[in-house]
């Protein structure tokens, strides 16, 4: 069948300072082919056919690459494919007549501004917080006069995978930002480049994720497991040894004083 016909619980709430609540529609002729985002676009356009308001939800380059898309689906950020974004989910991993439920992500930190959008800036001010290298470099060098380990071009390249989507968060009982944060830290910390600001770094964002209200850590290991793009939870260990070093580096330098 290439047809289908779906049950929607969707979340609606018209701002960020509104009540909301789940309201239910129902979504005739599917194509299984159809991406999930296609199907909300479908269901969008009938609504507006009806004049009603349609349902408010991210996207931007529909390729699995931006972070943009989530919306948590039967309990699920990003919903049942493994290494899925939302809008690279398609249609034919559901059944004719399946119910479904749609909610943004749930987090203090992630304030919902309409219906399925969160704000998501809190990201931002934790990146904005020590996620660049800002020692001047001068013009760019020729690739291979700084050696790298391949070990830790290949850990630099799966910690920069991440792509700040917010899964790790939403999936997470506590709504820690820990597996992105420390991602983040981890891209640029086990390079040559990084390490200078290494210490300042995990300092600084690690005490913007506390500022921005997320949740501690406590190894529930479902932010690997909703991750879109599989970041390991090593980064937070690796993170949080860190941590630990810079903070003791910093009152013994202070106690030396």
């Amino acid at each position: 069948m290439s047809k289908m016909n779906l049950v929607l619980h969707v979340w609606r709430q018209s701002g960020p300072d509104k009540t909301g609540k789940f309201e239910r529609y129902e979504v005739a002729d599917v194509d299984q082919h159809q991406s999930f985002l296609e199907m909300l676009d479908l269901l969008n356009e009938r609504l507006v056919d009806r004049g009603l308001d349609p349902v408010a939800f991210d996207s931007d380059c529909r390729e699995g690459i931006c972070g943009t898309c989530g919306i948590v689906i039967d309990g699920r950020p990003h919903g049942p494919q493994r290494a899925t974004t939302t809008c690279q989910l398609h249609m034919r991993h559901f059944k004719n007549g399946d119910e479904l439920t749609l909610e943004p992500w749930r987090a203090k930190a992630f304030p919902v501004i309409k219906d399925l959008i969160v704000d998501r800036s809190a990201f931002d001010r934790i990146i904005q917080a020590g996620g660049y290298v800002s020692i001047r470099a001068g013009s760019a060098p020729e690739a291979n006069s700084l050696p790298v380990p391949k070990v830790n071009a290949e850990l630099a390249m799966d910690a920069a995978a991440c792509i700040g989507c917010g899964a790790c968060v939403a999936s997470c009982p506590n709504a820690s930002a820990m597996l992105f944060t420390s991602a983040k830290v981890g891209h640029l910390n086990v390079l040559p480049q990084g390490q200078v600001e290494a210490a300042k770094r995990v300092r600084s964002m690690v005490s913007q994720m506390e500022a921005e209200g997320f949740g501690h850590c406590t190894n529930h290991l479902e932010c690997e497991a909703a991750c879109p793009k599989q970041i390991s939870t090593e980064f937070i260990a690796r993170m949080n040894r860190e941590f630990l070093g810079a903070v003791m580096k910093s009152k013994k330098n202070q106690s030396n004083r």
